[in-house]
C-alpha cells in the first residue's frame, strides 16, 4: 500500500502538534452502505485487494434502512502539492 497514507494512531498523544501538520493532511472517508453479508463481503475483498485491512473499518452500524449497515473507514492522505501532482502524474498525450 502506498506509504502517503498516514495512520491517525499518536495523533491524541501530541497535544502540541503544529496546527500546520493537520492543515497539510486530507481526511478521507470511504462508506459502506448495504446488507450485512453485502458490506462484509465488500471489505474482505477490498482487503485482498490490499486496500485496507478488515480491523481498519467500523464496526457495523444501523444504517438509515432498517435492513441495511454501513462501516466507515477514515484515512488520512498527506497533501502533495499540486505542481509536485502535476510534474509526477501529468504526461502530454502520446500520438
Amino acid at each position: 500500500m502506498s506509504q502517503e497514507f498516514v495512520p491517525d494512531e499518536n495523533e491524541s498523544a501530541r497535544p502540541n502538534s503544529e496546527p500546520a501538520a493537520v492543515s497539510e493532511q486530507d481526511v478521507l472517508l470511504v462508506t459502506l452502505v448495504g446488507s450485512p453479508q453485502g458490506v462484509r463481503e465488500t471489505i474482505l475483498t477490498l482487503y485482498r485487494l490490499g486496500f485496507a485491512k478488515v480491523g481498519d473499518w467500523s464496526p457495523l452500524q444501523r444504517a438509515a434502512n432498517p435492513k441495511q449497515v454501513m462501516s466507515v473507514l477514515i484515512r488520512r492522505k498527506v497533501r502533495s502539492s499540486s505542481r509536485a501532482a502535476l510534474t509526477t502524474d501529468s504526461k502530454p498525450p502520446t500520438r
